[in-house]
């Protein structure tokens, strides 16, 4: 990220969040402007791409602490254009720091050689220490959401997802010079992208003003990128999802996420996983449940049946006699897979079934045995208990 874009670019506004917004609100607020935003949800409209990239680097600043934190820094030091100067009285403040806490090791009053602390602070936020050259940067974790067929969850799946965010723009390839150019070493700094200033009675390293603290210099810079070398972009990726996953579960893929910076290495990737009901089986953590209806001749004399499974092959389940409404059975090894490679089980309920309509054989047949169990009354227990109360 440039100083430039530090200093212009105003991230909580476009996020539409306040400086003091916490990391959830500050999410909550991206994915609602991305939903509204998206390329996908605005087909050829080119104001809507434009702000959505603009949100996207804005989440991709604000989403990372150690980025915000420097994003911060630098327009708290260098708002305005230029450094904030020393309150009177001696000790002032400066940017939001306290001159004795900046330089407390440096040797007391801070000369030519006393910068350094401060030195290495900006070199931090921008990139270099104390006029080395630029570090390496992680890249921005970034999130995104898919959706899966239930069996797809249970058995896990590879999905094609589409990401959007910065990256060295295609067109230079990251150069930031126009095709047929390439950029110059800066004169000013000699490539490392930082300067020394002096102010006053100390001095400390700064972003090199003509490179911006690049340690290049662009004579004829990239149309597409304007000669910063970094463009929003859209990419496609295949990611597999494991098995097992839930409804809801935040997936983390290392490396998936936004490229690093000067050969730093790629942030990660988050999924949100949603996952489509099924018609007929649900889920209770890593077991799945069924409800199958049974007769009451096979509740009551019992009988062995056929119960389907997610993956399409019937099994059997022994209904012993006596069975009551609601009893459930487990079938081990028929669930889903669980992280240490286990599978859970199939969780089988039975709901007697009263048939509708009776034939005279049939009606007969219950009269008959109405008649041979008139003794037994199943509510008298209830009945009994009741009165107690």
């Amino acid at each position: 990220m440039s100083t430039k874009d530090y200093l212009e670019k105003d991230y909580y506004k476009i996020l539409g969040v306040s400086k003091t917004s916490t990391a959830d609100e500050i999410k909550k607020s991206y994915r609602k402007l991305a939903r509204k935003y998206h390329p996908d949800a605005n087909k050829g409209d080119a104001k809507a791409e434009e702000r959505f990239k603009e949100i996207s680097e804005a989440y991709n600043v604000l989403s990372d602490s150690k980025r915000r934190k420097e994003y911060d820094e630098a327009r708290s030091l260098f708002g305005g254009g230029g450094f904030r100067t020393p309150g009177a009285g001696g000790q002032g403040g400066f940017g939001g720091f306290d001159l004795g806490d900046l330089f407390g090791g440096a040797g007391g009053t801070g000369g030519a050689g006393g910068g350094g602390r401060l030195g290495d602070l900006l070199g931090g936020m921008f990139g270099g220490r104390g006029g080395t050259q630029a570090r390496p940067r992680r890249g921005a974790d970034v999130e995104t959401e898919t959706t899966l067929g239930f069996g797809d969850a249970i058995d896990g799946a590879t999905v094609s997802l589409r990401l959007t965010g910065e990256g060295p723009c295609p067109t230079c390839h990251g150069t930031g010079a126009k095709a047929g150019t390439v950029p110059r070493v800066c004169p000013s700094c000699e490539g490392t992208g930082q300067s020394s200033r002096n102010l006053g009675s100390f001095a400390f390293s700064e972003p090199c003003r003509e490179c911006r603290g690049r340690g290049l210099v662009v004579d004829d810079p990239c149309p597409a990128c304007s000669g910063s070398g970094r463009a929003m972009s859209s990419r496609n990726i295949q990611a597999r999802i494991p098995a097992g996953v839930a409804d809801g579960q935040r997936i983390r893929l290392k490396g998936k996420g936004a490229p690093g910076e000067r050969g730093g290495p790629a942030g990660d990737l988050y999924v949100r996983v949603h996952v489509t009901p099924h018609p007929v089986f649900g889920r209770s953590g890593h077991n799945l449940t069924v409800t199958v209806p049974i007769t009451i001749p096979e509740a009551a004399l019992g009988a062995e049946i056929k119960v389907p499974s997610h993956r399409g092959t019937p099994v059997s389940v022994r209904i012993p006699a006596g069975t009551p409404n609601g009893r459930t059975f487990r079938v081990r090894g028929k669930g889903a897979r669980r992280p240490d490679g286990t599978i859970g089980d199939l969780l089988v309920t039975v709901a007697i079934q009263v048939p509708q309509n009776l034939n005279s054989a049939a009606r007969d047949a219950l009269e008959s045995f109405r008649e041979a169990t008139a003794g037994e009354d199943p509510r008298e227990d209830l009945l009994r208990r009741a009165r107690q109360t």
